[in-house]
């Protein structure tokens, strides 16, 4: 998967149309999500399209299996996911995710019901990183 900071150069070159593309081709390079692990328990609540993350690995390097059935969403949580792939629990507890999505403008690039879900995403992650680094959220 390509980096975030890789994918917004791009991304700034492009516009409209352009923009969609890479975000459907970015959806395409997700790693293979098996059907059995879209469930009831990895679905993204708030998304207007289905949106499943399943979070693997460990403390030092967190990887996350995610997939969505409507193609320019799927490109949105592969942003999410470029984000925060293979880093340690502790560099994504501490992330400020929305803000390394930042650049690419997505509330005013896309609709708004493509969007709705994202911070539920980024909380998603965000969470479960915290807890595997065992940092306390309430605050």
């Amino acid at each position: 998967m390509r980096t975030l900071e890789d994918i917004a150069e791009e991304y700034e070159f492009l516009e409209g149309d352009e923009r969609y593309r890479l975000l459907i081709e970015l959806g395409r390079e997700l790693d293979e999500m098996p059907d059995a692990l879209k469930t009831d328990a990895t679905l993204v609540r708030g998304c207007s399209a289905a949106v499943w993350v399943y979070p693997t690995g460990d403390a030092d390097s967190l990887h996350f299996l995610a997939d969505s059935n409507a193609a320019i969403t799927k490109g949105i949580v592969a942003l999410v996911i470029a984000a925060v792939q293979d880093r340690s629990a502790r560099e994504v507890a501490d992330m400020d995710i929305a803000a390394a999505l930042a650049p690419f403008d997505l509330k005013n690039q896309l609709s708004s019901n493509r969007t709705q879900g994202v911070p539920n995403m980024i909380a998603l992650v965000h969470n479960h990183a915290a807890r595997i680094a065992g940092v306390d959220t309430r605050s």
